[in-house]
């Protein structure tokens, strides 16, 4: 699932070619992605003519402020992300890229399944391989207030008091306790790891039990790693891609992310792994220990 990074990248990208453009129309192969309103029909003609002033992140989510005081706000889920290009529609439901390179032969930016049509001739569309994307549109309030309600603040906006604040009393892992976006948005599964890693922290350490050093050094990890991936254009394992088409080259940098069995970069280790809740978290038993 696309954590900060991706998300930021994917907004700083989109920002550059769709603010101030127009929605003209809309397509979609699966109706279920638009959660509210309910009624697909009275969400083609609300977003109709619609034009988008800005483009901002919040934790996971790209809200797409527009016209009239609505909001469009996108969760691309587990294998969702958005593109910017042209589309043709080869036959029924199937779309091709009218962009030469990665938008066209890279399969993962091949399953359009919602495109928003602007006024210009131009598209943003949503590839989703397994179509869990999530679509919202409703007022700008609305939005903000469940927002608001749904999450943390986001990690790269708060300082280290408040990070410390928001985690000394947790006392669940503090892996899942970063993870939870409730607490702080943002993190995910991969960068959560990596944070701990740099920061010398096991993942199944009880937050609250963590030093205020500890706390100092994952909060400096934190904050290095997701600008550093910010600037790498995110994180591509599988799905994720930019709104050009292409993968993220943060990759190249992880240290224990999707390294089990592999060598610790610090101290020659193997790489383990343990189950946190439903996820998995990738550690150095030396560098990390509990």
């Amino acid at each position: 699932m696309p954590e900060l990074p991706e998300v930021k990248t994917t907004v700083n990208g989109l920002k550059k070619y769709l603010v101030g453009k127009t929605i003209k129309k809309v397509w979609t192969d699966w109706e279920k992605m638009v959660k509210k309103p309910a009624d697909f029909s009275y969400f083609k003609s609300t977003i109709k003519d619609k034009k988008i002033k800005d483009i901002i992140q919040r934790g996971k989510n790209i809200v797409f402020l527009l016209s009239n005081d609505y909001s469009l706000l996108i969760h691309q889920k587990l294998t969702g992300h958005l593109l910017y290009g042209k589309w043709k529609e080869k036959e029924k439901g199937n779309w091709v890229s009218q962009t030469k390179g990665l938008m066209s032969s890279d399969k993962m930016n091949s399953y359009i399944h919602f495109i928003f049509f602007f006024k210009d001739g131009h598209q943003m569309a949503l590839s989703d391989l397994r179509k869990f994307a999530k679509i919202v549109l409703a007022k700008t309030k609305e939005i903000k207030k469940d927002l608001d309600k749904e999450l943390g603040p986001g990690i790269l906006e708060i300082d280290f008091k408040e990070f410390k604040k928001r985690l000394e009393q947790k006392r669940t892992s503090i892996k899942k306790a970063i993870m939870d976006q409730g607490v702080i948005a943002g993190i995910g599964n991969i960068y959560s790891d990596e944070a701990l890693f740099r920061a010398r922290i096991h993942p199944l350490k009880k937050a609250n039990n963590l030093t205020e050093k500890e706390l100092k050094r994952l909060y400096n990890a934190a904050q290095k790693i997701l600008k550093q991936a910010i600037k790498y254009n995110g994180t591509s394992v599988s799905d994720y891609r930019t709104p050009k088409g292409k993968k993220g080259e943060f990759s190249k940098l992880l240290k224990v992310y999707g390294k089990d069995g592999e060598r610790c970069p610090q101290c020659s280790s193997l790489i383990e792994k343990v189950k946190v809740g439903s996820r998995t978290a990738r550690f150095c038993p030396k560098c990390q220990k509990k």
